[in-house]
Protein backbone atom coordinates (compact mmCIF):
# COMPACT_ATOMS: atom_id res chain seq x y z
CA UNK A 1 0.00 0.00 0.00
CA UNK A 2 1.75 3.13 -1.11
CA UNK A 3 -1.08 5.66 -0.73
CA UNK A 4 -4.57 5.79 1.57
CA UNK A 5 -6.41 7.97 -1.08
CA UNK A 6 -9.71 6.45 -0.57
CA UNK A 7 -11.86 3.25 1.61
CA UNK A 8 -13.13 2.14 -2.03
CA UNK A 9 -9.55 1.28 -2.62
CA UNK A 10 -9.00 -0.71 -0.24
CA UNK A 11 -10.23 -4.71 0.87
CA UNK A 12 -11.09 -6.68 2.91
CA UNK A 13 -8.21 -8.43 3.86
CA UNK A 14 -6.48 -4.43 3.93
CA UNK A 15 -9.26 -3.27 6.24
CA UNK A 16 -9.02 -6.64 8.82
CA UNK A 17 -5.39 -5.73 8.47
CA UNK A 18 -5.01 -1.95 9.18
CA UNK A 19 -7.77 -2.65 11.92
CA UNK A 20 -5.24 -5.26 13.83
CA UNK A 21 -2.09 -3.26 13.37
CA UNK A 22 -4.25 -0.39 15.16
CA UNK A 23 -4.98 -2.59 17.97
CA UNK A 24 -1.17 -3.79 18.70
CA UNK A 25 -0.15 0.30 17.99
CA UNK A 26 -2.68 0.73 20.51
CA UNK A 27 -1.21 -1.96 23.08
CA UNK A 28 1.96 -0.88 22.73
CA UNK A 29 2.12 2.87 22.87
CA UNK A 30 4.71 4.02 25.39
CA UNK A 31 7.00 0.76 24.67
CA UNK A 32 6.70 0.74 20.58
CA UNK A 33 9.14 -1.96 19.38
CA UNK A 34 10.08 -0.03 16.44
CA UNK A 35 10.44 3.54 14.61
CA UNK A 36 9.07 2.78 11.27
CA UNK A 37 9.44 6.53 10.46
CA UNK A 38 13.15 7.37 11.95
CA UNK A 39 14.83 10.05 9.34
CA UNK A 40 11.42 10.80 7.48
CA UNK A 41 10.04 14.36 7.17
CA UNK A 42 5.92 14.55 6.43
CA UNK A 43 4.49 17.25 5.20
CA UNK A 44 0.63 18.13 5.96
CA UNK A 45 -1.06 20.34 3.79
CA UNK A 46 -4.89 21.37 5.12
CA UNK A 47 -7.44 23.99 3.41
CA UNK A 48 -10.29 22.80 5.81
CA UNK A 49 -9.73 23.13 9.67
CA UNK A 50 -9.15 20.75 11.68
CA UNK A 51 -8.54 19.48 15.13
CA UNK A 52 -8.58 15.91 15.66
CA UNK A 53 -7.03 15.40 12.40
CA UNK A 54 -4.03 17.20 12.46
CA UNK A 55 -3.25 16.48 16.24
CA UNK A 56 -3.78 12.63 15.74
CA UNK A 57 -1.30 13.10 12.59
CA UNK A 58 1.56 15.08 14.50
CA UNK A 59 1.32 12.75 17.14
CA UNK A 60 1.43 9.58 14.79
CA UNK A 61 4.57 10.75 12.63
CA UNK A 62 6.79 11.61 15.99
CA UNK A 63 5.67 8.61 17.72
CA UNK A 64 6.71 6.37 14.55
CA UNK A 65 10.00 8.28 14.50
CA UNK A 66 9.32 11.00 12.02
CA UNK A 67 9.35 14.69 11.63
CA UNK A 68 6.02 16.48 10.48
CA UNK A 69 5.46 20.16 8.81
CA UNK A 70 1.86 21.36 8.91
CA UNK A 71 1.11 23.63 6.10
CA UNK A 72 -1.90 25.76 5.62
CA UNK A 73 -2.79 26.78 2.28
CA UNK A 74 -2.46 30.62 3.17
CA UNK A 75 1.21 29.30 4.27
CA UNK A 76 2.25 27.90 0.60
CA UNK A 77 1.99 29.12 -2.95
CA UNK A 78 -1.47 26.69 -3.71
CA UNK A 79 -2.91 29.80 -1.44
CA UNK A 80 -2.26 31.83 -4.47
CA UNK A 81 -3.19 29.39 -7.49
CA UNK A 82 -0.19 27.19 -7.22
CA UNK A 83 -1.28 23.59 -9.43
CA UNK A 84 -1.78 21.11 -7.03
CA UNK A 85 0.74 19.58 -9.71
CA UNK A 86 3.48 22.01 -9.02
CA UNK A 87 3.30 21.97 -5.37
CA UNK A 88 3.75 17.97 -5.35
CA UNK A 89 6.40 17.84 -7.64
CA UNK A 90 8.62 20.19 -5.60
CA UNK A 91 7.46 18.73 -2.60
CA UNK A 92 8.24 15.45 -3.52
CA UNK A 93 11.88 15.83 -4.14
CA UNK A 94 12.02 17.27 -0.37
CA UNK A 95 9.55 15.19 1.98
CA UNK A 96 9.20 11.43 2.43
CA UNK A 97 5.28 11.67 2.11
CA UNK A 98 2.49 14.12 2.43
CA UNK A 99 -1.27 13.92 4.66
CA UNK A 100 -3.35 16.13 3.19
CA UNK A 101 -7.06 17.57 4.00
CA UNK A 102 -8.76 19.32 1.38
CA UNK A 103 -12.06 19.97 -0.63
CA UNK A 104 -11.39 18.32 -3.60
CA UNK A 105 -10.23 14.71 -4.26
CA UNK A 106 -8.93 14.84 -7.42
CA UNK A 107 -6.56 16.87 -5.83
CA UNK A 108 -5.16 14.52 -3.42
CA UNK A 109 -5.43 12.03 -6.61
CA UNK A 110 -2.86 14.10 -8.95
CA UNK A 111 -0.86 14.84 -5.61
CA UNK A 112 0.06 11.16 -5.26
CA UNK A 113 0.42 11.12 -8.88
CA UNK A 114 2.56 13.88 -9.36
CA UNK A 115 4.48 14.30 -6.05
CA UNK A 116 5.21 10.01 -6.30
CA UNK A 117 5.75 9.99 -2.29
CA UNK A 118 2.85 8.41 -0.46
CA UNK A 119 -0.38 10.45 0.15
CA UNK A 120 -2.70 10.39 2.60
CA UNK A 121 -6.10 11.63 2.32
CA UNK A 122 -6.73 13.28 5.19
CA UNK A 123 -10.34 14.13 4.35
CA UNK A 124 -12.00 15.49 1.44
CA UNK A 125 -15.73 16.40 0.21
CA UNK A 126 -15.64 12.83 -1.36
CA UNK A 127 -14.66 10.27 1.05
CA UNK A 128 -12.95 10.30 5.10
CA UNK A 129 -11.46 7.06 5.32
CA UNK A 130 -9.10 7.91 7.96
CA UNK A 131 -12.09 8.22 10.04
CA UNK A 132 -13.28 5.47 9.19
CA UNK A 133 -10.88 2.97 10.30
CA UNK A 134 -11.07 5.10 13.63
CA UNK A 135 -14.68 3.82 13.76
CA UNK A 136 -14.30 0.14 12.61
CA UNK A 137 -11.92 -0.32 15.43
CA UNK A 138 -13.99 1.07 18.07
CA UNK A 139 -16.66 -0.90 17.48
CA UNK A 140 -14.07 -3.69 17.36
CA UNK A 141 -13.13 -2.48 20.92
CA UNK A 142 -16.59 -2.07 22.13
CA UNK A 143 -18.49 -5.17 19.99
CA UNK A 144 -15.76 -7.65 19.58
CA UNK A 145 -16.78 -7.46 15.70
CA UNK A 146 -18.47 -5.73 13.17
CA UNK A 147 -19.88 -8.83 11.02
CA UNK A 148 -23.79 -9.81 12.02
CA UNK A 149 -23.75 -6.44 13.58
CA UNK A 150 -26.52 -3.57 12.22
CA UNK A 151 -24.76 -0.23 11.59
CA UNK A 152 -27.03 2.93 10.51
CA UNK A 153 -25.47 6.18 9.08
CA UNK A 154 -28.34 9.02 10.23
CA UNK A 155 -28.29 12.04 8.79
CA UNK A 156 -26.80 13.81 5.22
CA UNK A 157 -26.20 10.30 3.21
CA UNK A 158 -24.52 11.64 0.66
CA UNK A 159 -21.43 13.34 2.37
CA UNK A 160 -17.73 11.98 2.85
CA UNK A 161 -18.55 9.75 5.61
CA UNK A 162 -21.49 8.16 4.57
CA UNK A 163 -20.29 7.71 1.40
CA UNK A 164 -17.21 5.91 3.13
CA UNK A 165 -19.47 4.01 5.36
CA UNK A 166 -20.58 2.22 2.42
CA UNK A 167 -17.58 1.02 0.82
CA UNK A 168 -16.39 -0.39 3.88
CA UNK A 169 -19.90 -2.20 4.21
CA UNK A 170 -19.56 -3.08 0.94
CA UNK A 171 -15.78 -5.06 1.72
CA UNK A 172 -16.68 -6.18 5.02
CA UNK A 173 -20.53 -7.53 4.52
CA UNK A 174 -22.02 -5.69 7.42
CA UNK A 175 -25.51 -4.64 7.27
CA UNK A 176 -25.76 -0.93 6.99
CA UNK A 177 -28.43 1.32 6.80
CA UNK A 178 -28.04 4.59 5.47
CA UNK A 179 -31.42 7.03 6.70
CA UNK A 180 -31.22 10.78 5.36
CA UNK A 181 -33.99 12.67 3.62
CA UNK A 182 -34.78 11.38 0.15
CA UNK A 183 -32.58 14.54 -1.77
CA UNK A 184 -29.60 14.10 0.98
CA UNK A 185 -29.22 10.53 0.09
CA UNK A 186 -26.51 8.94 -2.42
CA UNK A 187 -27.11 9.14 -6.12
CA UNK A 188 -28.01 5.93 -7.73
CA UNK A 189 -25.13 5.86 -10.12
CA UNK A 190 -22.82 5.69 -7.33
CA UNK A 191 -25.07 3.16 -5.32
CA UNK A 192 -24.38 0.87 -8.74
CA UNK A 193 -21.04 1.62 -8.69
CA UNK A 194 -20.92 0.33 -5.35
CA UNK A 195 -22.91 -2.85 -5.72
CA UNK A 196 -23.83 -3.72 -2.35
CA UNK A 197 -26.90 -5.74 -1.67
CA UNK A 198 -25.87 -5.39 1.92
CA UNK A 199 -26.78 -1.29 2.13
CA UNK A 200 -30.29 0.12 2.32
CA UNK A 201 -31.30 3.52 1.61
CA UNK A 202 -34.06 4.90 3.70
CA UNK A 203 -35.74 8.05 4.61
CA UNK A 204 -36.90 6.28 7.85
CA UNK A 205 -35.11 7.52 10.85
CA UNK A 206 -37.07 5.18 13.25
CA UNK A 207 -36.97 1.77 10.90
CA UNK A 208 -33.74 2.36 10.59
CA UNK A 209 -32.68 2.23 14.18
CA UNK A 210 -35.05 -0.41 14.95
CA UNK A 211 -32.65 -3.30 16.16
CA UNK A 212 -29.47 -1.49 15.20
CA UNK A 213 -26.25 -2.05 17.61
CA UNK A 214 -24.41 0.68 15.73
CA UNK A 215 -26.10 4.51 15.54
CA UNK A 216 -23.46 6.72 13.78
CA UNK A 217 -24.11 10.29 12.87
CA UNK A 218 -22.45 13.48 11.50
CA UNK A 219 -23.15 17.48 11.27
CA UNK A 220 -26.12 18.20 8.59
CA UNK A 221 -23.80 20.60 6.71
CA UNK A 222 -20.56 19.57 5.97
CA UNK A 223 -17.62 21.98 5.81
CA UNK A 224 -18.33 24.69 3.22
CA UNK A 225 -21.88 24.22 3.42
CA UNK A 226 -22.26 26.28 6.34
CA UNK A 227 -25.28 28.98 5.92
CA UNK A 228 -27.21 26.58 3.79
CA UNK A 229 -30.79 26.26 5.86
CA UNK A 230 -32.77 25.23 3.99
CA UNK A 231 -30.55 22.15 3.72
CA UNK A 232 -30.65 21.47 6.98
CA UNK A 233 -34.12 22.03 7.84
CA UNK A 234 -34.86 18.76 5.87
CA UNK A 235 -32.95 16.87 9.02
CA UNK A 236 -35.50 17.62 11.98
CA UNK A 237 -36.49 13.85 11.85
CA UNK A 238 -33.17 12.53 11.81
CA UNK A 239 -31.82 13.65 15.39
CA UNK A 240 -30.22 11.02 17.46
CA UNK A 241 -32.07 11.16 20.25
CA UNK A 242 -33.25 9.62 23.25
CA UNK A 243 -36.59 8.48 21.69
CA UNK A 244 -35.15 7.00 18.45
CA UNK A 245 -32.27 5.35 20.48
CA UNK A 246 -35.06 3.30 22.38
CA UNK A 247 -35.88 1.59 18.82
CA UNK A 248 -32.21 0.46 19.11
CA UNK A 249 -30.73 -2.93 20.83
CA UNK A 250 -29.53 -3.57 23.88
CA UNK A 251 -26.22 -2.46 24.39
CA UNK A 252 -25.99 -0.31 21.35
CA UNK A 253 -23.20 2.27 20.35
CA UNK A 254 -23.56 5.98 19.12
CA UNK A 255 -20.75 7.12 16.91
CA UNK A 256 -19.95 11.08 16.17
CA UNK A 257 -16.49 11.85 14.28
CA UNK A 258 -17.29 15.50 16.28
CA UNK A 259 -17.06 18.55 16.34
CA UNK A 260 -20.76 18.17 17.59
CA UNK A 261 -23.49 20.58 17.32
CA UNK A 262 -25.52 19.53 20.07
CA UNK A 263 -29.35 20.03 19.75
CA UNK A 264 -29.07 19.42 16.15
CA UNK A 265 -27.64 16.37 14.61
CA UNK A 266 -27.40 14.85 18.37
CA UNK A 267 -29.05 15.69 21.71
CA UNK A 268 -26.72 17.23 24.47
CA UNK A 269 -27.91 13.99 26.83
CA UNK A 270 -27.20 11.39 24.36
CA UNK A 271 -23.72 12.85 23.93
CA UNK A 272 -22.99 12.93 27.18
CA UNK A 273 -24.67 9.39 27.48
CA UNK A 274 -22.08 7.95 25.09
CA UNK A 275 -19.50 10.30 25.35
CA UNK A 276 -16.87 7.77 26.82
CA UNK A 277 -17.37 6.09 23.09
CA UNK A 278 -17.44 9.05 21.45
CA UNK A 279 -13.76 10.17 23.00
CA UNK A 280 -12.80 6.53 22.73
CA UNK A 281 -13.90 7.25 18.78
CA UNK A 282 -11.75 10.21 18.41
CA UNK A 283 -8.32 8.75 20.41
CA UNK A 284 -8.24 5.92 17.73
CA UNK A 285 -7.94 8.37 14.87
CA UNK A 286 -4.47 8.36 16.84
CA UNK A 287 -4.12 4.57 16.48
CA UNK A 288 -5.65 3.87 12.86
CA UNK A 289 -3.59 6.67 11.10
CA UNK A 290 -0.39 5.22 12.80
CA UNK A 291 -1.49 1.80 11.52
CA UNK A 292 -1.55 3.56 8.40
CA UNK A 293 2.01 4.95 8.31
CA UNK A 294 3.35 1.62 9.29
CA UNK A 295 1.98 0.13 6.44
CA UNK A 296 2.98 2.46 4.19
CA UNK A 297 6.74 2.64 5.68
CA UNK A 298 6.51 -1.33 5.04
CA UNK A 299 5.67 -1.46 1.21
Amino acid sequence: MNHLLSIEELNAELLNELIDSALKLKGERGAPTSKPLAGQTWAMIFTKSSTRTRVSFEVGVRELGGSIMFLSSNDIQLGRGEPIKDTARVLGRMVHGCIIRTFAQQDVVDFSEYGNIPTINALTDEEHPCQILADLLTIKEKLGTWEGKKIVFIGDGDNNMSRSWIWAAKYLGFELIVAAPKSCQPPADFMAKVGADNVTLTDDAVAACTGADVINTDVWLSMGQEGQDEKEALFGAYQVNDSLLRHANKGHIVLHCLPAYREKEITESVLEAHSVTILQQAENRLHAQKAVLVKIAKS
